[in-house]
Protein backbone atom coordinates (compact mmCIF):
# COMPACT_ATOMS: atom_id res chain seq x y z
CA UNK A 1 0.00 0.00 0.00
CA UNK A 2 1.06 3.29 -1.15
CA UNK A 3 1.50 6.60 1.09
CA UNK A 4 -1.59 7.74 -0.43
CA UNK A 5 -3.68 5.37 -0.16
CA UNK A 6 -3.08 4.76 3.88
CA UNK A 7 -3.49 8.52 4.03
CA UNK A 8 -7.22 8.31 2.08
CA UNK A 9 -7.98 5.71 4.36
CA UNK A 10 -6.66 7.63 7.59
CA UNK A 11 -9.05 10.64 6.10
CA UNK A 12 -11.72 8.44 5.73
CA UNK A 13 -12.00 7.09 8.96
CA UNK A 14 -11.72 10.10 10.41
CA UNK A 15 -14.53 11.82 8.00
CA UNK A 16 -16.75 8.58 9.54
CA UNK A 17 -16.02 8.77 13.26
CA UNK A 18 -16.54 12.51 12.58
CA UNK A 19 -19.97 11.63 11.30
CA UNK A 20 -20.66 9.27 13.79
CA UNK A 21 -19.41 11.99 16.28
CA UNK A 22 -21.72 14.55 15.05
CA UNK A 23 -24.77 12.02 15.19
CA UNK A 24 -24.37 11.22 18.56
CA UNK A 25 -24.66 14.80 19.92
CA UNK A 26 -27.35 15.03 17.28
CA UNK A 27 -29.27 11.83 19.67
CA UNK A 28 -27.63 13.54 23.10
CA UNK A 29 -29.30 16.58 22.05
CA UNK A 30 -32.65 15.16 21.64
CA UNK A 31 -32.40 13.65 24.15
CA UNK A 32 -31.73 16.14 26.51
CA UNK A 33 -34.16 18.67 25.08
CA UNK A 34 -36.99 15.61 25.96
CA UNK A 35 -36.38 14.72 29.26
CA UNK A 36 -36.75 18.57 29.73
CA UNK A 37 -40.23 18.48 28.31
CA UNK A 38 -40.99 15.98 30.85
CA UNK A 39 -39.11 17.26 33.83
CA UNK A 40 -41.03 20.68 33.09
CA UNK A 41 -44.78 18.66 32.94
CA UNK A 42 -43.79 16.75 36.64
CA UNK A 43 -42.63 20.30 37.93
CA UNK A 44 -46.26 21.43 36.60
CA UNK A 45 -47.32 17.84 38.16
CA UNK A 46 -46.02 18.92 41.59
CA UNK A 47 -47.46 21.91 42.55
CA UNK A 48 -50.79 21.35 40.89
CA UNK A 49 -50.79 18.20 43.46
CA UNK A 50 -49.88 20.79 46.51
CA UNK A 51 -52.61 22.92 45.38
CA UNK A 52 -54.88 19.78 45.06
CA UNK A 53 -54.25 18.73 48.72
CA UNK A 54 -54.79 22.57 50.06
CA UNK A 55 -58.40 22.09 49.11
CA UNK A 56 -59.68 20.57 51.43
CA UNK A 57 -58.15 22.09 54.41
CA UNK A 58 -59.59 25.48 52.73
CA UNK A 59 -62.90 23.96 52.01
CA UNK A 60 -62.96 22.58 56.11
CA UNK A 61 -62.15 25.88 57.38
CA UNK A 62 -64.76 27.47 55.01
CA UNK A 63 -67.81 25.40 55.98
CA UNK A 64 -67.85 26.65 59.61
CA UNK A 65 -68.46 30.11 58.10
CA UNK A 66 -70.31 29.65 55.31
CA UNK A 67 -73.84 27.95 56.12
CA UNK A 68 -75.19 29.98 52.87
CA UNK A 69 -72.27 29.35 50.69
CA UNK A 70 -72.64 25.12 49.66
CA UNK A 71 -72.81 25.43 45.97
CA UNK A 72 -69.90 27.22 45.62
CA UNK A 73 -67.73 25.07 48.09
CA UNK A 74 -69.23 22.24 46.16
CA UNK A 75 -67.89 23.65 42.88
CA UNK A 76 -64.32 24.25 44.80
CA UNK A 77 -64.63 20.20 45.42
CA UNK A 78 -66.02 19.51 41.80
CA UNK A 79 -63.10 21.13 40.00
CA UNK A 80 -60.68 19.51 42.58
CA UNK A 81 -62.21 16.33 41.22
CA UNK A 82 -62.24 16.94 37.78
CA UNK A 83 -58.29 17.20 38.70
CA UNK A 84 -57.95 13.97 39.30
CA UNK A 85 -59.45 12.70 36.24
CA UNK A 86 -56.93 14.75 33.95
CA UNK A 87 -54.74 12.98 32.01
CA UNK A 88 -53.51 15.03 29.04
CA UNK A 89 -51.70 19.01 28.96
CA UNK A 90 -55.32 20.54 27.98
CA UNK A 91 -57.38 18.12 30.57
CA UNK A 92 -55.30 19.54 33.09
CA UNK A 93 -55.22 23.14 31.61
CA UNK A 94 -59.13 22.94 31.62
CA UNK A 95 -59.16 21.18 34.96
CA UNK A 96 -56.96 23.66 36.60
CA UNK A 97 -58.57 26.80 35.41
CA UNK A 98 -62.00 25.47 36.75
CA UNK A 99 -60.49 25.18 40.03
CA UNK A 100 -58.82 28.55 39.48
CA UNK A 101 -62.22 29.73 38.97
CA UNK A 102 -63.89 27.97 41.81
CA UNK A 103 -61.39 29.44 44.09
CA UNK A 104 -61.66 33.28 42.84
CA UNK A 105 -65.46 32.62 43.51
CA UNK A 106 -64.79 31.52 46.73
CA UNK A 107 -62.15 34.08 47.75
CA UNK A 108 -64.76 36.70 46.43
CA UNK A 109 -67.61 35.16 48.45
CA UNK A 110 -65.51 34.87 51.85
CA UNK A 111 -64.76 38.50 51.39
CA UNK A 112 -68.90 38.46 53.38
CA UNK A 113 -67.58 36.72 56.03
CA UNK A 114 -65.24 38.99 57.90
CA UNK A 115 -65.14 36.30 61.07
CA UNK A 116 -63.91 34.05 58.08
CA UNK A 117 -61.20 36.68 56.33
CA UNK A 118 -60.00 36.77 60.09
CA UNK A 119 -59.21 33.18 60.92
CA UNK A 120 -55.87 32.85 60.37
CA UNK A 121 -56.34 29.36 59.11
CA UNK A 122 -58.14 30.85 56.26
CA UNK A 123 -55.50 32.95 55.55
CA UNK A 124 -52.67 31.06 55.63
CA UNK A 125 -54.71 28.63 52.96
CA UNK A 126 -55.64 31.67 50.79
CA UNK A 127 -51.44 32.79 50.87
CA UNK A 128 -50.67 29.21 50.06
CA UNK A 129 -52.90 28.59 47.30
CA UNK A 130 -52.15 32.17 45.46
CA UNK A 131 -48.50 31.66 45.76
CA UNK A 132 -49.11 27.69 44.32
CA UNK A 133 -50.94 29.47 41.28
CA UNK A 134 -48.27 31.77 40.13
CA UNK A 135 -45.63 29.07 40.46
CA UNK A 136 -47.93 26.99 38.44
CA UNK A 137 -48.60 29.74 36.02
CA UNK A 138 -44.61 29.90 35.54
CA UNK A 139 -44.10 26.31 35.18
CA UNK A 140 -46.92 26.19 32.72
CA UNK A 141 -44.97 28.97 31.05
CA UNK A 142 -41.49 27.38 31.25
CA UNK A 143 -43.31 23.75 29.94
CA UNK A 144 -44.60 25.51 27.08
CA UNK A 145 -41.13 26.74 25.91
CA UNK A 146 -39.85 23.31 26.77
CA UNK A 147 -42.18 21.65 24.34
CA UNK A 148 -42.31 24.45 21.77
CA UNK A 149 -38.06 23.46 21.57
CA UNK A 150 -38.24 20.20 21.32
CA UNK A 151 -41.28 20.54 18.68
CA UNK A 152 -39.13 22.57 16.39
CA UNK A 153 -35.82 20.56 16.92
CA UNK A 154 -37.12 17.31 16.03
CA UNK A 155 -38.75 19.01 12.52
CA UNK A 156 -35.51 20.66 11.69
CA UNK A 157 -32.65 18.85 9.29
CA UNK A 158 -30.52 16.79 10.30
CA UNK A 159 -32.62 15.98 13.64
CA UNK A 160 -35.50 15.02 12.11
CA UNK A 161 -33.48 12.08 10.64
CA UNK A 162 -32.54 10.89 14.06
CA UNK A 163 -36.03 11.78 15.72
CA UNK A 164 -37.93 9.73 13.41
CA UNK A 165 -36.06 6.83 13.78
CA UNK A 166 -36.69 7.25 17.86
CA UNK A 167 -40.44 7.87 17.07
CA UNK A 168 -40.27 11.22 18.54
CA UNK A 169 -43.82 12.71 18.03
CA UNK A 170 -44.90 16.73 18.47
CA UNK A 171 -45.48 17.46 22.19
CA UNK A 172 -49.20 19.07 23.16
CA UNK A 173 -49.00 22.36 24.28
CA UNK A 174 -50.44 23.42 27.80
CA UNK A 175 -53.23 25.28 26.49
CA UNK A 176 -56.20 27.10 28.14
CA UNK A 177 -59.63 25.75 26.48
CA UNK A 178 -60.93 29.19 24.31
CA UNK A 179 -64.20 28.91 26.56
CA UNK A 180 -62.51 28.87 29.88
CA UNK A 181 -59.97 32.64 28.46
CA UNK A 182 -62.93 34.20 29.71
CA UNK A 183 -62.89 35.73 33.79
CA UNK A 184 -65.39 33.57 35.67
CA UNK A 185 -69.02 35.31 36.15
CA UNK A 186 -69.08 36.06 40.35
CA UNK A 187 -72.56 36.83 41.44
CA UNK A 188 -73.06 37.56 45.10
CA UNK A 189 -76.33 36.14 46.66
CA UNK A 190 -77.21 36.79 50.32
CA UNK A 191 -79.76 34.68 51.98
CA UNK A 192 -82.96 36.94 53.07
Amino acid sequence: MSGASILILIVLGLGIVGVIIYFIGIYNELIHIRVNVDKSWANIEVLEKQRYDEIPKLVKVCEGYMKYERETLEKVILARTKFLEAKTPNEFAKAGNDLAGALKTLFAVAENYPDLKANENFMQLQNRISYLESQIADRREFYNESVTIYNVRIQQIPYVFIANTLKYEQKEMYKVPTGEKVPPEIKFEFPS
